[in-house]
């Protein structure tokens, strides 16, 4: 019995059917009362026992800009009232080497710190676990591209590399991670090609055939100066996947 949250978000919606395609018995957990899902509430706890009520294994996708320590938190308080099932969770590349200080470094690195600091109450709850950071997905590039596209002039921050991932390749290496033993944190997972923020916009403008201008731009922080050092890529034992940026925008730009 396999419990999922977040099954409906965009890593969600290529992992539940490869779930499904192995014959797992499956529960989506969502907020929304719809047919065939358990609602459950991960920042109040509501209806969580219920949901994990003779579970095996919880696949926690669910995340957000803020909270996540909290949802963790109440994930985790019910798992061990329940029979303690494995815990395997979706992380970010980086998120124990940015420092989140300042209200700058939370304003544009958040994420970061909350992901950290859900693995930390995960691997202190006592629970079997396994965690797979992953960068950024190739999905949410064209959403962040898409975004500053919207500006007369497209600002990059300068100096920062992202080597994204194709989000089906993190659904099947999670896949995977569900059928097997607990096995703690595992080695990072990637995509193929390390780019500049610049080059990433740049290619996604010709793919998509608009056109702006783009700049790039420094910020403050001690977040941006760790990111500009290389924190969010990967570590030298990674795991790389094979879909390029270029290979996912000649799908996704048509």
């Amino acid at each position: 019995m396999i419990l999922v949250t977040g099954g409906t978000g965009t890593l969600g919606q290529h992992v539940v059917p490869l779930l499904r395609e192995t014959g797992a018995d499956l529960r989506i957990l969502t907020r929304q009362t719809r047919p065939g899902q358990f609602t459950g509430d991960l920042e109040t706890g509501q209806g969580l026992d219920e949901a994990l009520d003779g579970v095996d294994v919880v696949l926690h996708l669910a995340g957000s800009a803020k909270n996540d320590e909290q949802k963790a938190l109440q994930l985790v308080r019910a798992a061990n009232r329940s029979q303690k099932p494995h815990i395997v969770y979706i992380s970010v590349v980086g998120c124990e080497r940015i420092p989140v200080r300042s209200a700058v470094d939370r304003g544009m690195f958040g994420y970061f710190q909350q992901k950290r600091a859900a693995e930390v109450v995960i691997e202190k709850s006592g629970l079997p676990w396994t965690t797979l950071r992953a960068t950024q997905f190739h999905d949410l590039t064209w959403k962040v591209a898409e975004g500053a596209a919207k500006l007369p002039v497209m600002p990059a921050l300068a100096g920062v590399r992202f080597q994204p991932v194709e989000t089906a390749e993190v659904a099947r290496r999670l896949v995977d991670l569900v059928r097997g033993e607990p096995s703690g944190l595992r080695p990072d997972l990637a995509g193929p090609r390390v780019y500049a923020m610049a080059e990433l916009f740049r290619i996604w403008l010709r793919a998509t055939g608009r056109r702006r201008a783009v700049l790039s731009v420094r910020a403050a922080g001690g977040a941006y100066k760790a990111v500009r050092g290389g924190a969010v890529l990967p570590g030298r034992d990674a795991d790389l996947g094979t879909v390029t940026w270029e290979d996912f925008l000649k799908v996704r730009a048509g």
